[in-house]
């Protein structure tokens, strides 16, 4: 195994964040799953696109929040939608007010046109290479949170972006495990080429995936705690708040755009906190914090306490949020184990 060149180590200052978003079922609500469908899209006008609900103000208030921490933040898209809609993807972002800092196309029609039908469903090595080809272009010791769905290979995709750049995958294995997926010889030529030109740094610190299918969350579990499947984007708000990426003001305004846009209840809003907590994603301290907070702005039903016991434990949370203040955004992250991708691609692949 060929080794790679450290990047240099982190200084004080709150370090900068890359926050890389897929399109396609992760922003978009879109529909692609027929030849019908996919000719359809060039086709559509920004107002025709719906964007998943609660995206829009998370988004926003990530490079806020950021600005606000002192902290440089980017906002990359990449999407398997063809170069011929990147003027109506614009303007729907600028429609819904998100500022962002690049995007990438596959080019689908061309596939259509030369009849290479196989590579329009083929995602790994397309996005795999999108996402080694961009890291350069991005300080050496950039963190990254990606963003995507479980309709295609996203948690696949990223994770393996996380370990190459982390160095936890030999050169050797990298051609293997790609071979199995299925990706087109080129491409794994040339991933292998660019991870070898990359320096060694654990940038991914959280993989999201938006259950657009509604997939059972302990499907993910070989993936280990860096990746958090998540119903809605209230689930995702509350776990970048404990990352310190959004605070308690931008998690209410998601869920307020769910009440407003997607019919949520605040008992609807409560069982999913409850959920991402039950499943080991929300520490305790913070599910009280979002909880109470909630429960203030009238997005949350109240807490089973009394009144006196709920005033103290909130003036107890408001102290403890005050105290952690920029150690909020540097908060410890637990070290997946070593992911089998032998294996687990094997395993997806008899499963389905």
């Amino acid at each position: 195994m060929s080794r790679r060149r450290k990047a240099p180590q982190a200084n004080a200052a709150p370090h900068p964040v890359v926050f890389r978003w897929d399109l396609d079922k992760t922003y978009l609500k879109s529909e692609f799953d027929s030849l019908r469908e996919l000719v359809k899209i060039p086709f559509e006008k920004p107002e025709d696109k719906i964007a998943v609900p609660g995206v829009v103000p998370l988004i926003r208030n990530l490079r806020s929040v950021a600005a606000t921490a002192g902290r440089d933040s980017w906002i990359y898209f990449i999407s398997a939608s063809p170069p011929q809609i990147a003027k109506a993807i614009k303007d729907k972002l600028t429609l819904d007010g998100v500022e962002y800092d690049g995007i990438t196309f596959k080019n689908q029609l061309q596939h259509i046109v030369r009849g290479r039908f196989r590579n329009l469903r083929e995602q790994v090595g397309y996005k795999l290479t999108e996402l080694l080809r961009a890291r350069p272009n991005f300080p050496p010791l950039a963190k990254e949170v990606l963003f995507g769905d479980d309709w295609e290979s996203d948690p696949i995709i990223y994770s393996l972006y996380a370990d190459i750049l982390a160095g936890h995958i030999a050169h050797d294995d990298i051609r293997s495990i790609l071979e199995i997926v299925g990706v087109d010889s080129r491409l794994i030529t040339e991933t292998e080429s660019l991870a070898k030109a990359i320096p060694v740094i654990d940038a991914v610190e959280r993989i999201y995936i938006n259950l657009e299918r509604r997939t059972p969350p302990d499907t993910f579990e070989q993936f280990g705690p860096r990746l958090v499947p998540a119903f809605n984007y209230f689930q995702t708000a509350c776990c970048l708040f404990q990352d310190g990426y959004l605070n308690l003001a931008a998690v209410a305004e998601v869920a307020a755009h769910l009440t407003s846009n997607s019919g949520y209840t605040p008992v609807r809003l409560s069982n999913s906190l409850a959920d991402i907590a039950r499943r080991g994603h929300l520490q305790e301290v913070n599910t009280i914090a979002i909880a109470e907070y909630m429960y203030g702005r009238g997005l949350l039903p109240p807490p089973r306490r009394q009144a006196g016991e709920r005033l103290a434990l909130w003036e107890r949370i408001r102290r403890w949020l005050r105290s952690r203040g920029k150690q909020m955004m540097e908060m410890p992250r637990a070290q997946p184990a070593p992911i089998n991708y032998h294996n687990l691609i094997m395993e997806r692949r008899q499963s389905r």
